[in-house]
């Protein structure tokens, strides 16, 4: 079996704010999917969707197309040389960040296609399942006020979800991670934050679990006064407390605070979560199987993981092959926790792909179908393609993803 094509699809498709709420605003969303053709006609689909949109997501396509061109000719099957030599190939260029996002897309989509060739699905090729469903956890939507919040929580535990993560601070700061100057926060709106955890807890119940994700914007000694304060409402773990660049001032939250702490979205490969095992940095770990290796990695950095009883948790912001891709892994880890979903209500996927995920209770069922269990829908990506010649402001309909 060869390769004979391998090219990304940047595409824009509505995307509604609250799924919930019938009245709430529409925007759009932007995302990156990788198509593999081989000679056998089998088709593998992945995804490397990233941030922030409008940016990342330009450059990454075109950067998925050269490589692209790389492996022509190569055997899908052979999927850890494969993995190596982009790894090694762009050892100049840098292996992390848009390189280790390009192979992640390109891996999902190999192993799509050799489960596809011998009629499995992915999971049975890494082991088989040590369990019958994922468990998931999910976002209400971003919201500046305490009141905003209480429909939203009240739709995802209806949904049967047993556990949501929000950042209450996000809308008080400059969004994006760009933004980060001196990692403080205004007291207003710290108090703020703390009145919109409070009426999720109220919200929610005892019996749901809440996490924080602090999105790596703050200094030590804010980090440290943030998670504490948010302990009182019982919040599982407070995620990416500090910026991602210096596992010391991880290191320094972390003997500090209260509530147990997540990091891992991004970091890219098995090296990079190396320090966190070794030095005890987190309690639990959230790679991206789009960012971080793929499905090849995300599976090593699970075995790494067990090996310091460290559960799991994979990241995901962006689209169905990220959730499948990530949700075929976990079938087969032991030390697995939660796999992290945008919404509740994913059914905008659906124009997307050929089978809608299937969520009841807020677990994921994963099918025997072969490969990752979906297909992309070519025709409509072909009529949501975002032309990359077409003039770029920063602003417009894809500047928020």
């Amino acid at each position: 079996m060869k390769i004979t094509n391998a090219r990304s699809w940047i595409v824009r498709t509505p995307w509604k704010e609250d799924p919930g709420d019938d009245s709430s605003k529409t925007d759009s969303r932007t995302f990156v999917f990788i198509q593999v053709d081989t000679d056998e006609g089998i088709t593998g689909w992945g995804e490397i969707t990233t941030y922030p949109g409008p940016v990342a997501n330009r450059a990454i396509s075109a950067f998925i197309d050269q490589i692209g061109h790389w492996l022509i000719g190569e055997n899908p099957e052979d999927i850890e040389r494969i993995w190596g030599k982009i790894f090694r190939g762009m050892t100049y260029v840098g292996t992390r960040g848009a390189t280790s996002a390009a192979i992640s897309g390109f891996d999902i989509a190999l192993w799509d296609i050799r489960g596809k060739a011998l009629n499995q699905p992915i999971y049975k090729l890494l082991g088989g399942r040590v369990r019958d469903r994922i468990a998931l956890y999910t976002h209400p939507p971003s919201i500046s006020k305490p009141e905003d919040i209480v429909q939203p929580v009240k739709d995802i535990v209806g949904s049967g979800h047993r556990a949501f993560k929000m950042d209450p601070m996000i809308r008080h700061l400059h969004v994006g991670n760009a933004s980060f100057l001196d990692g403080e926060i205004k007291p207003e709106a710290e108090a703020n934050a703390m009145d919109i955890l409070a009426a999720a807890r109220e919200t929610a119940g005892p019996s749901v679990e809440i996490l924080i994700d602090a999105h790596g914007l703050y200094n030590v000694p804010t980090a440290i006064r943030l998670a504490n304060k948010m302990a009182e409402w019982d919040i599982l773990w407070f995620e990416e407390p500090v910026p991602v660049e210096s596992w010391k001032a991880l290191k320094q939250v972390k003997e500090q605070i209260k509530p147990l702490v997540s990091v891992g979205e991004r970091l890219h490969t098995r090296w990079e979560f190396l320090p966190i095992f070794e030095n005890n940095l987190a309690d639990y770990i959230m790679p991206d199987i789009t960012w971080t290796g793929g499905v090849s990695e995300l599976k090593k950095i699970a075995t790494m993981a067990e090996a310091y009883y460290v559960p799991i948790s994979p990241h995901d912001a962006s689209g169905p092959i990220n959730v499948m891709s990530g949700a075929q892994v976990m079938m087969t880890v032991p030390n697995f926790y939660k796999l992290e979903t945008s919404r509740y209500d994913l059914s905008e996927y659906n124009v997307m792909i050929d089978n809608p995920l299937d969520i009841r209770g807020g677990d994921l069922y994963v099918s025997d179908q072969p490969g990752l269990g979906v297909n992309l829908d070519p025709e409509w990506l072909s009529g949501h393609q975002i032309d990359l010649n077409e003039e770029f402001s920063g602003k417009g309909p894809d500047a928020n993803f």
